[in-house]
């Protein structure tokens, strides 16, 4: 995220931090980076904050908390987990909207969000296959739902008539007029590979969901695996699928590396059989979900910001793509 919200006060933010986690300081250094959340330096101290969204905060709010509770007890060295507060809680809520984490502040480098290089991938691999031989019973369950789809069908049947809320609005109604057949498709798409998949859960597994290079932070010490607030019980490939060629196709770029040598390598390690239905349900949910999130915040009041224009760059490419 480039910009630190405008509803969100920084004396709020560290009198939190004080009350929560005993971090005082009297300034926080905002970064620029990642995706879907906010992220300050205060202190010795890494600071998350989640947007919980317009729907369902509360919901949002205990999702993130039994994602960050199995970060914490999944007890594997390449886990970045976070800094329980001092009542034990791994998440506090700073307002209605917002929740707050917090991390060790370390120094490494991250990745692109873009495929794994070949030479990496096998490293890759091991950690993920050694994560889904984990067992966390407080880790949530995926649903195999489209988190937001509601707002994306009637974000569709607004697109016949101009929309004035925002400077990113108008622009944003007419790609998605333009390509509203297919977004449907894949909606269909979806539903059907989801009924597949969803009709055999056993071997579902604690899995990351978003293990692309970008999510993985190299130090001095040792590569670690970042940002677990999206983990579910869920299938293997729901973390697979970003080792393959349709991740790379997905971001419209060359596939680097060969996909049996990944997927052969994780059925060694974990005896599982690999579904392409699931890997490709996974690629569809990705899709489907960037779209409603982009579509949602476009058709909301809205003014000029630099993440505003980067959703509509985003919407616009995967729906031109």
């Amino acid at each position: 995220m480039r910009e630190a919200p405008a509803d969100l006060a920084v004396p709020e933010l560290l009198a939190a931090l004080r009350a929560g986690w005993a971090v005082r300081s009297g300034t926080a250094e905002f970064l620029p980076v990642g995706a879907g959340s906010f992220h300050w330096a205060v202190a010795d101290r890494f600071v998350k904050v989640d947007d919980l969204g317009f729907d369902g905060p509360d919901a949002a709010f205990d999702r993130l908390r039994r994602s960050l509770e199995t970060a914490l007890a999944l007890r594997l060295d390449f886990v970045l987990a976070p800094i329980p507060a001092a009542g034990g809680e791994v998440v506090r809520r700073l307002t209605d909207r917002y929740a707050v984490s917090v991390f060790p502040l370390l120094h490494g480098v991250s990745g692109e969000f873009a495929p794994h290089p070949p030479a990496d991938r096998p490293a890759v691999v091991d950690m993920l296959a050694a994560l889904h031989r984990t067992a966390v019973p407080v880790a949530p369950h995926a649903d195999l739902l489209l988190p937001g789809r509601d707002r994306l069908e009637a974000v569709l049947r607004e697109t016949g008539r101009p929309w004035d809320n925002g400077p990113y609005a108008e622009p944003a109604r007419r790609v998605l007029a333009e390509h509203a057949s297919k977004v449907e498709d894949w909606l269909a798409h979806f539903d059907r590979l989801a009924a597949i998949v969803g009709a055999d859960r056993t071997g579902w597994v604690v899995t990351h969901g978003e293990p692309h290079p970008g999510n993985f932070l190299r130090t001095a010490t040792g590569t670690l695996l970042i940002d677990w607030d999206t983990v579910r019980v869920a299938p293997p490939e729901r973390d697979l699928w970003m080792l393959t060629a349709g991740f790379a196709d997905m971001l419209g770029v060359e596939a680097a590396g060969d996909d049996e040598a990944v997927l052969g390598r994780y059925r060694e390690l974990t005896g599982h059989t690999i579904s392409a239905d699931a890997l490709a349900l996974y690629r569809r949910w990705w899709e489907l979900a960037d779209v409603a999130v982009y579509a949602g915040e476009l058709r909301r009041p809205h003014r000029e910001s630099a993440d505003l224009a980067a959703s509509l760059t985003y919407l616009t490419g995967y729906l031109q793509s």
